[in-house]
C-alpha cells in the first residue's frame, strides 16, 4: 500500500512541519515506511510551500509524490495549483477560511484558521488540520500523531499544539460520521 500525501500552502503556515510530523508518526510510531520531500519559495513568509509525504507498508523505492491520494490545501493558490495533478479519487482537505473549492469538488473542509484563532494562536491551524486528517485518513493512530507532535515542536508549545490537534480531531469525528 503506497499512499501519497501533499500538504500545500504558503510559507509561515507550518506546511513542512505538519508533513514532517505525519512522516514521523508513520515511520517511528506506526511500523510504516515514510519519506518526505519539501518545496518552498525564496520568501521567508508568504511564498508557496509544500511538503510531500509517501507512506507505505513496504520499502519505498521512489520518494517523490506523483499523483497524491490526499491533498491538504491551506491556501487558494495551493488548491488551484495542485488540485489538477491530484488523483481523481483523492481525498481533498481544505481550510474553509482560506480556500474556495470548485463547484462539485468533493472536499472535506474545516475552519482550521478560525479554530486556531479561538485557541489564541493562528499559527496552530496546521495542527488543527493534522487532527482533522487523522480522522479522515485513518491509517495512523491518534497516539502516534500525538507522540510525533510532542517530539517535534518546541517544549513550551506542546500543550497548545496538542490542543489544536485535538480540536481538529474532534471536528473531524463529527464531520466524518455525518458524511457516512
Amino acid at each position: 500500500m503506497r499512499y501519497e500525501i501533499r500538504f500545500a500552502g504558503f510559507g509561515g503556515q507550518g506546511v513542512v512541519l505538519v508533513g514532517f510530523i505525519l512522516g514521523k508518526a508513520a515511520a517511528l510510531y506506526s511500523d510504516l515506511e515514510a519519506v518526505m520531500t519539501q518545496s518552498y519559495g525564496p520568501e521567508a513568509r508568504g511564498g508557496a510551500s509544500s511538503a510531500n509525504v509517501v507512506i507505505s507498508d513496504t520499502a519505498i523505492d521512489y520518494p517523490l509524490v506523483q499523483s497524491p491520494n490526499l491533498l491538504v490545501a491551506l491556501s487558494q493558490e495551493a488548491y488551484t495549483k495542485f488540485r489538477p495533478s491530484t488523483n481523481a479519487e483523492a481525498l481533498i482537505l481544505i481550510d474553509q477560511d482560506l480556500v474556495q473549492p470548485t463547484a462539485n469538488d468533493p472536499v472535506y473542509s474545516i475552519p482550521a484558521t478560525c479554530i486556531a484563532e479561538q485557541l489564541g494562536k493562528r499559527i496552530v491551524a496546521n495542527m488543527v488540520i493534522l487532527g482533522y486528517l487523522t480522522t479522515v485518513y485513518k491509517r495512523i493512530p491518534t497516539e502516534a500523531m500525538e507522540k510525533a507532535i510532542r517530539d517535534s515542536v518546541k517544549p513550551k508549545t506542546i500543550e497548545l499544539n496538542l490542543e489544536a490537534f485535538s480540536q481538529g480531531y474532534e471536528y473531524g469525528l463529527q464531520v466524518v460520521v455525518s458524511k457516512r
